[in-house]
């Protein structure tokens, strides 16, 4: 880091100090693949490990990182990637990259540090830096067009614009928490769905921290929820080319901070200007400042739609019920089919197994995975020693082996009960 960030950060770290996890959440302990500078591990660098995976991992894959300084930069096309570091501070993935100078020599890994084309990533516990030293430019740290993708408990760091950048217009979904941002111009930038939550942002320039498109369904929108601000002097808060709905619910913001409302980017040439059919969606609820307030922050949130209170604004709301990356809610067995001696059990949700799992029943009947070809499903197959009738499958069923988890991207590891049923 250079001498400015990490006095920024530095002072942040004294003043706060390590960054709580969200109430309910956990590191995880179970690794796939672990990745060590010394040797240590399974493989020395972080690319070397994902180019490892095959090109379709149904099952999440957790990388876990020891702390050193990774000096390269990765392209994730697969799905249901973990990568978590040691420690956040100590973590550290870090590469000099220019928006501008990749465009000119195109290279297939991508312009961001990390660049990430499959769906239900999840970050965590890292550093990630973009170390290019320009201001003026776009200098990406974290981009591409996944979709559920989770950044929890990092730092995002750049000195250019678009910070972080993940841009699926159509149908993506972001979910930030517990994280260090920073960066210049537009550092946030989401197309689609965002929440983001207990966070710092820090604004390098004199220029608008966050910027969203939501253009493509009235629905899409940024949620900024119980965190704080600070940066450049009168640096502004946001701005958006694009249809894009805004939501700062108890955000503390700077004295710095210029006194200019989110605003919408137009141009003399109005060929240039994007269609606006929504208009003006930023809404508000118990943000402050030190000394002179201003008065286009000041609680407006009665004015959204759906009569919301504070409560309501959610990660599960922001993404419209479709994904709750904050459920605590265990996988649980929906359905069932008996085929002689197999028993196939269908899940709440996608399922990675672990270990070899196995369940007995009341009687001490045991029911062992069979071993086969795991797919991007939310069904597995079990086998036992005769054949299976429904009498045999009432009452409390208990997991005496392995763990069965959600496949998808979720704060929260969502394991199989070690007891439950499949017919009540």
């Amino acid at each position: 880091m250079t001498l400015q960030k990490l006095t920024k950060f530095g002072l942040a770290v004294l003043i706060l100090g390590v960054i709580p996890m969200i109430a309910g959440a956990e590191v995880g302990t179970h690794t796939d693949i672990v990745v060590a500078k010394d040797g240590s591990g399974d493989y020395t660098t972080i690319t070397e490990a994902v180019d490892a995976l095959s090109m379709y991992p149904y099952q999440r894959t957790v990388i876990y990182i020891k702390n050193g300084v990774y000096n390269e930069k990765l392209r994730i096309n697969q799905n249901y990637i973990t990568l978590r570091g040691e420690s956040r501070d100590s973590t550290i993935i870090r590469y000099s990259q220019l928006r501008s100078d990749w465009q000119e020599n195109k290279d297939y890994i991508g312009p961001g540090v990390i660049n990430i084309h499959g769906d239900d990533i999840v970050l965590e516990n890292l550093t990630i830096e973009n170390s290019q030293p320009q201001m003026g430019e776009h200098a990406f740290t974290i981009y591409g067009d996944g979709n559920r993708i989770i950044t929890n408990n990092c730092n995002i760091i750049s000195k250019g614009g678009d910070t972080l950048a993940l841009w699926n217009y159509k149908r993506g979904m972001y979910y930030h928490a517990n994280s260090y941002i920073e960066g210049g111009v537009d550092f946030v930038c989401p197309r689609g769905w965002a929440f983001i939550g207990d966070s710092e942002f820090y604004e390098v320039r004199n220029t608008a921290a966050i910027w969203h498109a939501g253009n493509f369904d009235p629905n899409q929108k940024l949620v900024i929820k119980n965190s704080s601000f600070d940066g450049a002097e009168e640096f502004e808060l946001g701005r958006h080319h694009y249809s894009a709905q805004f939501y700062l619910i108890n955000c503390q913001f700077p004295e710095v901070m210029k006194d200019k409302p989110i605003y919408r980017v137009t141009y003399e040439d109005p060929s240039r200007n994007n269609p606006y059919y929504q208009g003006d969606r930023k809404y508000y609820y118990n943000c402050t400042k030190p000394g002179e307030e201003y008065s286009w922050y000041q609680n407006n949130l009665h004015e959204a739609p759906g009569d919301l209170s504070p409560s309501d604004i959610t990660a599960e709301w922001t993404f419209d019920g479709k994904w709750n990356p904050e459920s605590e809610q265990p996988v649980e067995v929906i359905g069932y089919e008996i085929d002689g001696k197999n028993l196939i059990l269908e899940f709440s949700d996608l399922v990675t197994v672990r270990g070899e799992p196995a369940f007995e029943n009341s009687s001490g009947q045991k029911f062992s995975i069979k071993m086969q070809r795991f797919n991007d499903i939310n069904k597995l197959t079990f086998t036992t020693n005769s054949d299976i009738s429904e009498r045999v499958l009432t009452g409390k069923m208990r997991l005496i082996d392995g763990d069965i988890i959600a496949s998808r991207a979720y704060v929260n590891i969502r394991s199989l009960r070690d007891m439950f049923q499949i017919i009540d």
